[in-house]
């Protein structure tokens, strides 16, 4: 997806994957702790690289994920952090947004790197953090958003053009929707009932995750929708 928005919904035409039974296991068991603990704030999801649900104030629920991401969650855990948002790609990178702007990451690119320091010592509140394993980012704080390549940026400013303040992002190595304050835009691979939900949905969509056909989508007051 580098560098090629404007590939990007052919490449989505040519691009099948099955999703492997252990992506079915791990989302089995996404699904059931949904269910067992009656609430889910956020979730990562992938095709093959594992799945995760945030709930309550640190609580989480993870299988296939990178030890490096569970053994980070479990120390924000057992010392009472907030944890507001986790990424996690195909290939293992992920990152952690937690606390009072608090940051933890590990196998992100460099430039993205850069840009969240300089954030974080400038005192930009970080709201959102997607990016994917081709190198591609975007930044979303309460007061301005970056991206890893000026087409991300004219396609986000086109989307706010339209549809208001942008609010959140995700992006997979062949997809990205972004939501605004009175809408959606997306391009590539993206899930099609997702699209339907979107459209629907009677609460303000404030994370928005999505991988194969999977998805989720949840506000800031407990209300979430979901298909995995």
């Amino acid at each position: 997806m580098k560098k090629a928005l404007q590939y990007m919904s052919i490449f989505a035409i040519l691009f099948t994957m099955a999703i492997p039974t252990m992506a079915q296991s791990s989302r089995e068991h996404i699904r059931n702790a949904i269910k067992s603990h009656g609430e889910c704030r956020n979730v990562a999801i992938t095709r093959t690289g594992g799945d995760l649900m945030l709930y309550g104030r640190n609580g989480y629920a993870s299988k296939g994920c990178p030890s490096s991401l569970v053994n980070k969650l479990s120390e924000l855990h057992d010392d009472g952090e907030y944890i507001d948002d986790v990424q996690l790609t195909e290939e293992g990178s992920w990152l952690i947004l937690y606390g009072d702007n608090g940051l933890y990451w590990n196998g992100i690119p460099k430039s993205l790197e850069r840009k969240l320091r300089e954030y974080n010592e400038a005192g930009e509140v970080i709201n959102t953090v997607t990016f994917n394993d081709d190198g591609d980012w975007i930044i979303i704080t309460d007061t301005k958003y970056s991206a890893s390549d000026s087409d991300y940026l004219e396609w986000l400013r086109d989307g706010e053009d339209e549809h208001g303040e942008l609010w959140t992002a995700h992006m997979t190595d062949d997809a990205l929707v972004a939501v605004y304050e009175n809408g959606y835009k997306w391009v590539g691979n993206v899930p099609s009932d997702l699209k339907e939900e979107a459209r629907t949905v009677e609460f303000d969509v404030y994370r928005l995750k999505f991988a194969g056909t999977a998805w989720f989508m949840a506000d800031k007051k407990g209300h979430y929708s979901y298909d995995m």
